[in-house]
This record gives C-alpha cells, structure tokens and sequence, in this order.
C-alpha cells in the first residue's frame, strides 16, 4: 500500500513530520480531556437551567484509544501534554493511564488540570508517575462562597489538596480563578497577596463565553487591565521573563519580594492566538483547533473504522491545518453572533 499523503502532499513520517499549521505556528501541545464528567457543578461550566447530559461510557475514547493518539502525535513532535475533564481524576483507573502515558518516550511533560476534591488521595501517585506540573481551578478563598460557585461544600478539602501537592514536591503549583464581576471579585486583593506571601502561583482568567447556556454576559465580564488596576495599591507588578515552556499568562511578581508569581490570561481583551501551540482533544473524541472556534475534527469515527497509525497522524495534522488565525470572539460578540458553543466539560478549557 502507497505511503499517505499528506494535505501537503508530502508523505508523513515519524522522521519527516511537524506539526505546523497555516500561519507558520508549531503545534507542540496536546490538551487531553478524560471525562466530560465532575464532581462539582461551577455556575460558569452548568447552564442556569440545570445539570448537563453526561456521555454514555461508549462515546469517550477508551484509554486504548487515547494512548494511540498521543504516541501518534508525540511522532509528530508534541512534546507537552495536559490531562483536563470535566474533572480527570473522577475517571475510573486513571492513575493506571497516567503511568502508562508517562512511559512514553519523548512525551516530556506530563500536566494536569484539577478542581482539587480530590487531589489529596492522587497527589503523591500524580508526582511519583511523572506529572510536572499542576493546575487547580479555585474561584473563591470564602468557604460559603466557594460553595455557592461550585454547587459543593468541599472547600476545606480542596485547600488540603492543594497543601499535599505542595508537600509532595509540585513546584510550582497554580491556581486559577475564574474572574466574574458581582461574583467573586471582591477577592481580587486576596488572591493577589497569596502569590506575594507564599510560593503559589495565581492566575486570573477572563470569563470566556463558552457553551450555548453560557452565563457570560459584558456585566460580569472582568478584563485583565482592568483587574490589573485594581491591584495598583497592593504594590508594583513587575514583569517575569517568560520561557519557552510558558503557556498564555502574563506573569508578574507582585513586588520585589514576593515568594510567588502572578499571571493574567486574556483570552479577549489581549488574545495570544498568534503564539498559540495547542490542540485540544474533547471527551468525545474531537479535535478542536481553537478553543472559542467551533470547528472540530472527529477523530473518534477515524480510530474506530479501524486506522492506521498514519491515518491517525493524517488526522491530526488536517485539525492543525484547520487552526484559524484568531477566534474573532470580540467581533462576534459585538455583532451579536454569541460565543462559541461547546461545552467547556466536554472540551476541557
């Protein structure tokens, strides 16, 4: 059987193969969503009108599958890695994936992204495996506010995830908060001066209008200069240098002394789409090139039809070539043609 062709008409080669799309950007970074399924229910991911229909078992890539698509992608000169849900951790036997994930060669970073309920019990298995770095959503440090944003009164066990992964050796470990006005807001400040005080790493994120229930709206709507100026009395933001390894966060040190680091990722108001490396994997088994685009690239039908390792990697590089220069999410918006409509359980943010 002929080599395939790829949309460049070149034949695709674990030797010859790069991941680049249209605009000259290498794709170097896979986000891997597990599950669509969590145990907490964040005003921001659940529709006002109630809970959301969860995938039947059938319709999420098995481990298999998955393990497939990464030593496909990492042929391609992927390098990075993040494991998202919903929540990953609720996935049955995911510590088993973990690891064998970690056993493939060339993959050399391994991150995870967690709501923390129950990073007490995996963080010393996620570290001992290989996971480098980790990510946990924390929109509020108020106990009975945490619970009003999430739907569970777990606040307490959160905060202990977050100290275990600290204790097993995570450096650094981020937190990331959601910022919605007349929401949580008011702890700007708060979040600010746990960065200065302690070696965490704090970042604030732009509500992004996701999902077709989204409650986004301009009023809750928080931009990061914005944000920025209401940290002006807390002390100066002085700039971090940033790698290569870096992800979209402006980083910043509030103050010369300050034991941790604070980021502002601004996915509207100063979008890094001209520097984004990423393909995102949903639940279901879609390529999604863009987070705020719609577009998607169902490599589940293609894995089972029974492919080749090469028409995996096919796949793969047709959702790269598919990547659009920039999501337009503010001229939409601004022409009323609404947000993008995934579900940010199913893609993984």
């Amino acid at each position: 059987m002929p080599a395939s062709k790829s949309v460049t008409g070149t034949a695709l080669s674990p030797e010859n193969s790069v991941l680049t799309d249209l605009f000259d950007r290498t794709i170097s970074y896979l986000r891997l969503s597990l599950t669509d399924r969590c145990n907490l229910k964040c005003l921001y991911c659940v529709p006002e009108e109630g809970g959301l229909p969860k995938l039947e078992q059938e319709d999420l890539l098995s481990y298999e599958e998955l393990l497939r698509v990464v030593r496909a992608a990492v042929s391609m000169g992927m390098t990075k890695l993040r494991l998202t849900g919903g929540e990953p951790l609720v996935r049955r036997n995911v510590m088993d994936f973990v690891n064998q994930l970690a056993a493939i060669k060339q993959l050399r970073d391994i991150r995870i992204t967690t709501n923390g309920v129950l990073l007490s019990r995996y963080a010393e298995d996620l570290r001992a495996a290989g996971i480098s770095k980790i990510n946990i959503s924390l929109d509020s440090l108020q106990p009975e506010r945490f619970a009003r944003i999430t739907g569970a009164d777990c606040f307490a066990q959160v905060w202990q995830g977050i100290e275990k992964a600290r204790s097993v050796g995570f450096a650094p470990v981020k937190l990331n908060m959601v910022v919605m006005r007349g929401v949580n807001d008011d702890e700007l400040a708060d979040f600010a001066r746990l960065s200065r005080d302690t070696e965490l790493h704090v970042r604030f994120i732009e509500f992004m209008p996701i999902g077709a229930s989204s409650r986004w709206s301009k009023d809750t709507y928080v931009s990061s200069d914005e944000i920025k100026a209401r940290l002006y009395d807390l002390g100066e933001l002085i700039p971090v240098h940033r790698s290569e390894t870096d992800g979209p966060a402006s980083m910043f040190r509030l103050g010369a002394e300050a034991k941790g680091k604070l980021g502002f990722i601004s996915p509207l108001s100063h979008h890094f789409c001209d520097r984004c490396n990423r393909l995102r994997l949903t639940s279901e088994g879609m390529l999604r090139a863009c987070l705020l685009h719609d577009a998607e690239t169902d490599l589940r039908a293609v894995l089972r039809r029974g492919c080749t390792d090469e028409e995996i990697r096919e796949t793969l590089l047709a959702a790269v070539r598919s990547k659009p220069q920039g999501h337009r999410m503010e001229e939409r918006l601004r022409e009323q043609e609404g947000g993008c409509h995934g579900r940010m359980s199913r893609i993984g943010g």
